[in-house]
């Protein structure tokens, strides 16, 4: 550092996006970048920081792409003085967001499926395939709590509960990471509780939301062993969390004792002073980013570059902050092995990137993520029954895929690419057992009646009718969910609850399957449908995934991460209200869940034959088990998902009546009995984070255990006891489901 000229220093704290302007805005107000010139060979001579999605900005043959980007790191060594290549960072939220890589189910379905070892060895795996490709960095994974469901990027929520976000989050992390990938923890913080579900809108959250549900997923995730943060882009009572070092500096390294890289979400520096408006220009918004604790400005220079070496040669950016952040991104090249001596950049002879290995593991989370939400034995399809597949999802590749999957992502925007893999459809997984008519009905958005005429028809001549709905996943306006997709209300999109309707209308029964990123609200119609399956984009295995649950060869076995609305599509809300939103007298809006958080049915469900605790005391400094057994009693395999709820009779009005402590999901043979012996962690009672208020004092509280948030099967009542005391990181729930 000490030989390093300034302008040398400040190549280490930026990105460069070459093909920023490939065409299709892929971040926001990315149209406002383009115009930027990107001389790589004169930048090289200084070195350069990050290479941003050298795989994910266009379609590239991923050996060709692997060649380039060694070149590129043999051009940045030799070019500089002190050849430090490039750290390179790609999106992972759905598998590496690249041509022709395995596209795995979102973060939703990782939630559904309530299985944190399966997410682990999932993002092992990915972990994998991006270093085998020469990537450092994943930009995953996204650990906002979802608060309003009318925001576009719930889909990329793992669900609405802390404790399952963390648990499941720090899974993905470590798998990750194992894999020699720098897991991004994103987006730090509040940015889900956008006031109204709108994207970028300020934040409202006081300090004991913060605290008590937003923090604690980071929390569990830096313990994992996370090594990059990313900021959120929203502002708190005022102040943009990009310029906010109370955040980035004073709880994330201070309280959290993280000593990885702060990167910045894509244009979020220059955000201080082309949206925000708290800084005069783009030099004073790198000065207030960096002295906030922000190291690295991504996706491209825009406001580290020039601007930031002006106001460091005049005085007005203390050189101090400048190296502060160095430091921290050239120890993190160290471990990453970029500063040895022999590092050389790896080209790999063959690049497969959707493998039969990867394939069944995208399966595999697949199958276990799909929720039946009710059947009335419809389900499962007895062989040789006509079906009428109808409606905008049934027979469509992209309905299985979110918006930062590589087709959706980028490749929306080179329609006459093929998808790269392999992406069967619910119409052309039924084929494979059943006798199956299609229609259409509607499209996500629009349609005419015609359409709908023919759905009721193709319907009329079948035994029963499967009803693909739900979202088209988009970015930006270009879908119903997804980044920059927000929902006036929950109703589902377009004409499509019409077309139920007319389904329903016709006396056959009528099976739903919901392919989206939110739940919808289906008051109106659940009564009468024979069935409803949810898939909350279960990647490119999906399609099987779903036909194996409606034929019966797999036991649904997935539980609802967010509560499906009973009424008041405009009103949506969590399990995690305070009590006195949770009461329907006080409202003509009833809040009660249609189907609650942790719902989730099956073919062959497990007897619950005792539940008990390990003793009345609970010391506050140690821990208490919860005993449960279950037997299965059918003649196949089955699963269940045991969930603990903390209740507290006296709640305060300003913190939810009950939170999910642990969960613990098992997996039975037939005539098998198990023993859970599940422990709770005592300081998830206790802890204070900068509130500085307990969320349950020591006193009289309740075990609620059961199959979901509202569906209890046995109360322990337990005395919190002990000494009280301050905790401060170590306050966090049991990082594991199970111990």
């Amino acid at each position: 550092m000490a030989r390093m000229t300034v302008r040398e220093k400040l190549a280490q704290l930026y990105g460069v996006w070459v093909g920023i302007d490939a065409g299709g805005e892929m971040a926001p107000h990315q149209h406002d970048f383009v115009d930027a010139e990107i001389d790589l060979d004169d930048l090289a001579r200084h070195g350069i920081g990050q290479l941003t999605r050298a795989f994910g900005t266009r379609p590239v043959d991923p050996a060709i792409g692997a060649r380039s980007l060694a070149r590129t790191q043999r051009q940045i060594t030799t070019s500089s003085r002190f050849g430090i290549p490039a750290v390179v960072h790609e999106e992972c939220l759905t598998g590496l967001a690249a041509w022709q890589a395995t596209v795995y189910p979102a973060p939703l379905s990782w939630g559904a499926s309530f299985d944190p070892d399966l997410v682990r060895r999932m993002g092992e795996r990915i972990g994998q395939t991006m270093r085998r490709l020469g990537v450092h960095q994943g930009l995953a994974p996204v650990l906002d709590v979802a608060r309003d469901l009318r925001w576009g990027r719930v889909e990329e929520t793992i669900g609405e509960d802390p404790y399952l976000v963390g648990t499941i989050g720090a899974a993905y992390v470590a798998g990750l990471e194992s894999a020699g990938v720098i897991a991004t923890l994103k987006h730090f913080i509040g940015y889900s509780a956008s006031r109204a579900g709108r994207n970028l809108a300020p934040v409202s959250a006081g300090p004991r939301e913060i605290a008590d549900v937003l923090l604690p997923p980071f929390e569990l995730a830096l313990r994992a062993g996370a090594r990059s943060v990313m900021n959120a882009y929203n502002d708190i009572d005022g102040v943009p969390a990009a310029a906010d070092p109370a955040l980035l500096t004073d709880l994330l390294r201070g309280t959290y004792g993280f000593t990885g890289t702060v990167v910045a979400d894509y244009f979020s520096v220059a955000f201080l002073h082309r949206l925000h408006g708290v800084a005069a220009g783009r030099g004073d918004a790198a000065g207030q980013a960096l002295a906030a604790g922000i190291d690295v400005e991504l996706p491209t220079m825009d406001c580290y570059g020039e601007p930031l070496l002006a106001a460091v040669e005049e005085g007005s950016v203390d050189a101090a902050v400048v190296d502060r952040a160095l430091e921290r991104v050239l120890r993190q090249k160290c471990e990453l092995g970029l500063l040895d001596a022999d590092w050389a950049p790896d080209v790999p002879e063959e690049v497969d990137l959707d493998d039969d290995e990867s394939r069944g593991l995208a399966r595999e989370v697949a199958e276990r993520s799909i929720v039946l939400l009710q059947n009335d034995g419809t389900l499962p399809l007895a062989p040789g029954r006509r079906v009428a597949v109808v409606g905008p999802r049934a027979d469509a590749a992209g309905a299985m895929m979110g918006c930062y999957s590589f087709p959706l992502h980028v490749g929306v925007h080179h329609p006459d690419v093929p998808f790269g893999v392999e992406v069967p459809t619910v119409a052309e997984a039924l084929r494979a057992d059943h006798d199956v008519t299609y229609a259409l009905g509607c499209p996500v958005t629009g349609g005419d009646d015609e359409g709908i005429a023919e759905a009721v028809s193709a319907v009329a001549a079948a035994d029963v009718c499967v009803a693909v709905l739900g979202d088209r996943a988009g970015l930006f306006g270009g879908g119903t969910s997804g980044e920059g997709c927000d929902a006036p209300d929950l109703r589902l999109p377009g004409r499509q609850e019409e077309l139920l309707e007319a389904l329903l209308a016709t006396g056959k029964p009528v099976i739903l399957i919901l392919l989206s990123g939110r739940p919808y609200e289906l008051s109106r119609q659940a009564g009468r449908l024979a069935a409803i399956v949810c898939g909350f984009y279960p990647g490119e295995e999906g399609g099987p995934a779903l036909a194996g649950v409606l034929s019966g060869r797999i036991n649904p076995s997935g539980r609802l991460p967010v509560g499906f609305p009973a009424a008041g599509a405009s009103q949506p809300s969590t399990y995690l209200a305070a009590p006195l939103a949770r009461r329907s007298e006080v409202s003509t809006v009833d809040p009660t869940a249609l189907f609650p958080f942790g719902h989730g049915l099956s073919y062959a469900p497990a007897t619950w034959q005792d539940v008990s605790a390990t003793g009345s005391l609970w010391p506050t400094d140690g821990t208490c088990r919860v005993r449960v057994t279950l037997r299965n009693d059918h003649d196949r395999p089955t699963s269940e998902v045991v969930q603990v709820y903390l209740h507290d009779p006296v709640a305060e009005v300003a913190r939810p009546e009950r939170q999910l402590i642990a969960a613990r999901r098992v997996d039975l043979a037939p005539g098998e009995t198990r023993v859970l012996d599940i422990g709770l962690h005592a300081d998830l009672t206790s802890y204070t984070g900068r509130a500085g208020r307990r969320l349950v004092e020591p006193g009289d509280v309740e075990l609620r255990v059961g199959t979901s948030s509202e569906q209890i099967v046995s109360t322990l009542h337990c005395t919190l006891s002990g000494p009280r005391r301050e905790v401060g990181f170590e306050r966090v729930m049991a990082p594991e489901f199970s111990s």
